[in-house]
């Protein structure tokens, strides 16, 4: 059992800091950034207001009462990243040779992955919304 808190825990961080380390692109108007924003067509305010989400979101993964619905959350904004890449922007953005696209992977199977070990806690979030 103290195995699998630890590598849930490692997850949710691997998650967290990912969400967080792409504010810095986002809230700075990168040029990065507002590229894939005007590509999908929501600059500026699409990229500022997913990153306040992402903000919100990462926090709340950090939290321990609110770690399960953060990582619903991380999931359904990490889907739509995903989408994005395959259906607008493509694997390589910017010349990044995919390394965006890799972090939304990550981010897609560290989020898949804790949901499903802790599919109790998932369960528990919905009942509680009733």
């Amino acid at each position: 059992m103290q195995s699998k808190k630890l590598v849930t825990s490692a997850l949710r961080i691997i998650v967290a800091v990912i969400l967080l380390q792409t504010l810095y692109f986002k809230f700075t108007a990168h040029p990065d950034s507002v590229h894939i924003f005007s590509a999908l067509g929501v600059e500026p305010w699409g990229r500022i207001t997913l990153g306040i989400i992402e903000l919100i979101v990462a926090v709340m993964i950090l939290l321990p009462k609110t770690k399960t619905l953060g990582m619903l959350c991380s999931l359904i904004i990490i889907l739509g990243a995903v989408a994005s890449h395959l259906l607008v922007l493509g694997i390589n953005v910017s010349s990044d040779n995919g390394k965006l696209f890799a972090l939304a992977l990550v981010v897609l199977i560290c989020s898949s992955i804790y949901l499903i070990w802790c599919k109790n806690e998932v369960i528990s979030v919905f009942r509680s919304a009733k």
